[in-house]
C-alpha cells in the first residue's frame, strides 16, 4: 500500500544509507556540529528543569494586586476578579480606560473594600501600569492581565521566595483558559507549556528567568519604583514602546542586582486566541517584544552579566530564524531530493525531533499526541517565517489583538515618537547591592 502511494519505507532507508555512503562526512560536518550543540545545550536545561523544586516556607506580607484593563470584557474582567479577591490579598487595584464605561460601571457594583478602580486615559498599557504601581501600598506587587484567572493557593506561594531579598521578581506557572475551546489554543496550551517544564525552572535554578510573564507577575516593590521611569519611557530606536511591559521589567529587575525566579505552584490561566489569525498576530507581537528587550539587554551589557543558562537561551532566541532558516536550507538544497521518500524521512525526522522535545508534556496530556504533526508543522513553518517577519520589522509597537491599541505600530504620532523630558536619573536602573541571602526560612 506504501508503495502505491509513492512511498516505500524500505527503499526510502536504503537510498538514505546509501546516499550517506557517498557523501563525504565533511558536507555532513556542518550540519551535525550545529545539531550537536543545540541538542546539548537542550539537554542541560531540560536536567536543570528535573531538579528544580518550588520554594516553601512560611513568609507572608502584605500584596498588592495591579491590573491594567483595556477593552475588556466585563464579564471575563469579574469572572478573574472573583479569583483574585478569593485569595484575600490587601488591595487589588484596577485601572480601566476612561473610555471602557462597561468596565467601569460593572466595576463599582462590586462591594469589596480591597477594590480600588482608577479610571485613565490608557496610553499604552505601560502607563496604566505607572499609576496601578504608584497608588499601591504592598509590599509585594502582583501584576496580571485583566483577563487573566488564578488557581488557589498562587497568591499565597508567590510571596514566599521574597523570603530572600536578593529576590526582585516571581514568575508564575501559566496556561490556557478553556484550552479544548479552539484547535489553535490547544497548540498555544501545548508550545506554552513547556516553556514552564523545560525551560523557566531551568533559569530559576541559577536566578535568572529572561522573561516574568506579565500575564501573572510578582514584584518587590521597592525595586519596581526605582527603575518605573524605565519602564514607562523605554525607547527603541527612536519610537516608544507600548507593548513588551514585561520582558522589560524582567530585565530592569536584573540589571539592578536582584534574582528573578520561578514559582511552579502558583498557576494562572489566561485567555488565548481562538483563531489562526489572532494566533499568528500574538506571536508576532511576543516575538518582536523579544528581539527588542533581549537586543537592549544585550547592548547595554546587562545580558553578559546573567548567569550562563539565561544567557544561552536569550542568544538562541535571537539566532533561531537565522540558525533553523541555515539548517532547514542546508538539508533542503543540499542534501535532499525531490521525491516522496525524501519528504517522508524529513517529515519523520522533524516530527521525531519535536516528540523528544514534548515529552514533559505528553507525559501530562497523552491525548495531544494526536497533534504532533500540526504542531510540528506550526513550529516549522508558522513560527519560524513569523520570527524571522518580526526580527525585520521588530520596531513596530502595539498588541495587535486588539484594534483600538493603536498608540504604537503605525498609529504612533510625531508626539509620541519624540522623547519627552523624562525624570531626572532616567538613562539607567539604579543598580542595588542587595543584602546577602536571607537564610532564616527553608527552601524544598
Amino acid at each position: 500500500m506504501t508503495a502505491y502511494l509513492g512511498f516505500d519505507p524500505t527503499s526510502a532507508v536504503s537510498g538514505l544509507l546509501g546516499n550517506l555512503a557517498d557523501s563525504s562526512w565533511r558536507e555532513w560536518m556542518p550540519l551535525g556540529v550545529a545539531g550537536v550543540l543545540v541538542w546539548s545545550l537542550w539537554l542541560y536545561r531540560w536536567i536543570l528543569s528535573r531538579g528544580y523544586r518550588p520554594t516553601l516556607n512560611t513568609f507572608r506580607t502584605t500584596t498588592s494586586v495591579v491590573v491594567p484593563s483595556f477593552r475588556e470584557d466585563v464579564d471575563v474582567l469579574l469572572a478573574c476578579l472573583t479569583t483574585w479577591l478569593d485569595q484575600d490579598p490587601s488591595e487589588v487595584i484596577v485601572v480601566p480606560d476612561l473610555a471602557d464605561t462597561a468596565v467601569i460601571e460593572g466595576l463599582s457594583r462590586v462591594r469589596d473594600p480591597r477594590l480600588r478602580v482608577i479610571p485613565f486615559e490608557h496610553r499604552g498599557k505601560r502607563s496604566a501600569l505607572g499609576v496601578g504601581i504608584r497608588a499601591a501600598r504592598g509590599e509585594v506587587l502582583v501584576l496580571t492581565d485583566s483577563d487573566t484567572r488564578w488557581e488557589p493557593g498562587l497568591l499565597e506561594a508567590v510571596q514566599m521566595p521574597f523570603a530572600d531579598i536578593t529576590v526582585g521578581a516571581v514568575s508564575t506557572k501559566q496556561n490556557v483558559y478553556q484550552r479544548w475551546s479552539s484547535i489553535w489554543r490547544v497548540v498555544a496550551d501545548w508550545i506554552i507549556d513547556l516553556r514552564y517544564y523545560d525551560y523557566v525552572p531551568a533559569m530559576a535554578r541559577r536566578g535568572g528567568v529572561i522573561c516574568v510573564s506579565g500575564r501573572t507577575a510578582a514584584y518587590r516593590r521597592s525595586v519596581v519604583m526605582s527603575v518605573l521611569p524605565n519602564l514607562e519611557h523605554e525607547f527603541f530606536l527612536g519610537k516608544r514602546c507600548v507593548a513588551g511591559d514585561d520582558g522589560r521589567l524582567t530585565w530592569l529587575v536584573l540589571a539592578s542586582g536582584y534574582r528573578t525566579t520561578y514559582q511552579g505552584n502558583a498557576r494562572a490561566l489566561s485567555m488565548f486566541p481562538t483563531s489562526f489569525r489572532a494566533f499568528c498576530k500574538q506571536r508576532v507581537r511576543w516575538s518582536r517584544n523579544s528581539y527588542r528587550t533581549y537586543l537592549t539587554a544585550a547592548w547595554q551589557g546587562w545580558l553578559w552579566r546573567v548567569p550562563f543558562i539565561s544567557k544561552v537561551t536569550v542568544l538562541q532566541i535571537l539566532l533561531t530564524p537565522l540558525t533553523m532558516g541555515m539548517a532547514l536550507g542546508y538539508l533542503v538544497g543540499s542534501r535532499s531530493e525531490a521525491t516522496w521518500a525524501s519528504a517522508g524521512l524529513a517529515a519523520t525526522w522533524l516530527m521525531g525531533g519535536r516528540l523528544v522535545r514534548s515529552a514533559s508534556h505528553l507525559v501530562r496530556r497523552p491525548l495531544d499526541l494526536f497533534l504532533l504533526p500540526l504542531v510540528t508543522l506550526v513550529v516549522i513553518f508558522v513560527s519560524l517565517p513569523i520570527k524571522a517577519y518580526a526580527l525585520v520589522t521588530m520596531n513596530k509597537q502595539g498588541w495587535l489583538t486588539r484594534a483600538a491599541d493603536r498608540q504604537g505600530a503605525d498609529g504612533q504620532t510625531f508626539d509620541t515618537l519624540a522623547p519627552e523630558a523624562l525624570p531626572a536619573g532616567f538613562p539607567g536602573p539604579a543598580v542595588h547591592r542587595p543584602a546577602p541571602a536571607f537564610t532564616g526560612a527553608g527552601r524544598a
